[in-house]
């Protein structure tokens, strides 16, 4: 029986077929050593009962889902039961079976993926530059420190007008509060924070370009980025006016000395060739020359009580000199102490016309400049003249405007800085022709001068003043 028991399971494709007595001992089963034997399981009672069930349950072969039938006999007598079951696959073998189904496309999956990857790195790493996280750290790191250094307002601005980036003076001048984080999350529009930029075209680089920040001037260089937007800096034009000013006083006086330098040099020179050839009489006569020329400027320069204005002219002369031109102070130029405090709009008016006027005149071959200053009860007034060819009439209409002259490019500075000091003390600078002189005039109004000094008291006479 167990022969026919275990051809019938290979033919309906079970796990096994197990046939048990009433009492639920093995009759038929797929291992013959465990014939005989009780079958597992414990449900057994409803098939030996009359019913048929189908379950799941753990017999000698495992875990199985079985159906049990009992067995009649002809009466209808119960006198055993069948068990036919299927075993439930396990863990390991049901693992080992996806994992060999899956495997080669594991296998094409991670081959895929790793190209991919490298792919993506390299196009990224070259998309950084070939840096590496730490050199970007401290690249991002150097850029904040130098965006911090810069005196300068520096924004970034994207393709779509959006600003970017932005350093602390940048905020500063813009008048808002523009965090990184802001910029990140929400920045803002540059039309809407700086029309006057927006409205200039951006396409090609710019180098100090003038507009109005606020109502406030300020000076503007651009530079244009691939792919869209660019990178402006921009600096109150106040503080560039001083600083060029500035240099333009360092400047003049490094001339000054220098010819100063070259003047004496040359007298000494004389002095000692004349001593050298026995002539001492004509060496005399030429330090008695010199003395006399000093001792002239310095009565024209009493009544011009500015110190440092009266070391210029003196400067000048000698810088005169040295450039084979005239220099001359007009007999009867007076200012007082009192305008001592507009020295530097003093200095920058009279340091560049007198420049300029020589400028002029060793183009044409030589010549004199005069300077005049004197002062009334409405202010004070300087005039600077020289006999050379005048201003080419084409610029006259925008002669004191920057960037305007007839000296070529990196040229035209000087008559912007002179007027733009002399209008801040509520004065104004004029050019006009006097006949065959090129006359510039400087007038200051007398709420530019400090207060007027009082004459000193003779000591032992209160309330008496020297007449």
């Amino acid at each position: 029986m167990n022969a026919y028991v275990n051809r019938l399971r290979a033919r309906v494709g079970a796990d096994y077929i197990v046939v048990g007595d009433v009492h639920g001992i093995r009759l038929a089963h797929p291992n013959a050593d465990r014939l005989g034997k009780p079958m597992e399981g414990g449900d057994n009672a409803q098939p030996l009962a009359g019913h048929e069930i189908v379950n799941t349950a753990t017999g000698s072969l495992g875990l199985a889902v079985r159906g049990k039938v009992p067995i009649r006999s002809a009466s209808g007598r119960v006198v055993g039961v069948v068990s036919t079951g299927y075993l439930m696959p396990r863990v390991r073998l049901l693992a080992l079976r996806v994992a060999r189904a899956i495997l080669p496309w594991f296998l094409l999956t991670l081959g895929l993926g790793t190209l991919g990857a490298l792919l993506i790195a390299r196009l990224l790493k070259r998309q950084i530059l070939n840096l590496e996280p730490e050199q970007i750290a401290a690249l991002v790191g150097q850029h904040r420190a130098v965006l911090a250094a810069l005196r300068e307002g520096v924004i970034a601005v994207d393709a779509a007008g959006n600003v970017t980036l932005a350093n602390d003076n940048a905020a500063e001048l813009l008048g808002r509060q523009l965090s990184s984080t802001d910029l990140a999350m929400r920045p803002p529009l540059l039309q809407a924070l700086w029309p006057e930029l927006w409205a200039v075209d951006l396409g090609s680089p710019l180098r100090n370009l003038g507009l109005q920040l606020h109502g406030q001037p300020v000076i503007v260089n651009v530079e244009p980025l691939h792919g869209g937007g660019f990178v402006a800096s921009f600096r109150d034009r106040a503080e560039v006016v001083r600083l060029a000013e500035e240099l333009t006083q360092v400047r003049g006086f490094v001339e000054v000395l220098r010819a100063q330098t070259h003047e004496h040099l040359n007298r000494m020179h004389t002095i000692s060739g004349l001593l050298q050839l026995g002539r001492p009489d004509e060496a005399i006569k030429v330090v008695r020359e010199e003395v006399r020329r000093d001792s002239d400027l310095r009565e024209l320069l009493r009544g011009i009580q500015v110190p440092r204005l009266a070391a210029l002219l003196t400067g000048k002369r000698d810088r005169a000199a040295e450039l084979g031109l005239n220099f001359m102070v007009e007999p009867g130029s007076e200012l007082s102490a009192r305008w001592e405090s507009a020295g530097e709009a003093l200095l920058t008016a009279a340091g560049n016309l007198i420049e300029n006027a020589f400028e002029a005149l060793r183009g044409a071959g030589g010549g004199t400049v005069t300077l005049s200053v004197g002062e009334d009860p409405e202010g004070m007034q300087l005039e600077v003249t020289d006999d050379g060819p005048g201003v080419p009439e084409d610029i006259v209409p925008q002669l004191f405007e920057r960037g305007t002259s007839s000296r070529g490019q990196g040229r035209g500075y000087g008559l912007t800085n002179v007027s733009t000091r002399v209008t801040a003390l509520g004065g104004d600078v004029r050019y006009l022709r006097r006949g065959p002189l090129t006359v510039f005039q400087v007038s200051l109004p007398v709420g530019a001068a400090g207060p007027a000094a009082l004459p000193p008291v003779v000591p032992g006479l209160p309330g008496k003043v020297p007449r």
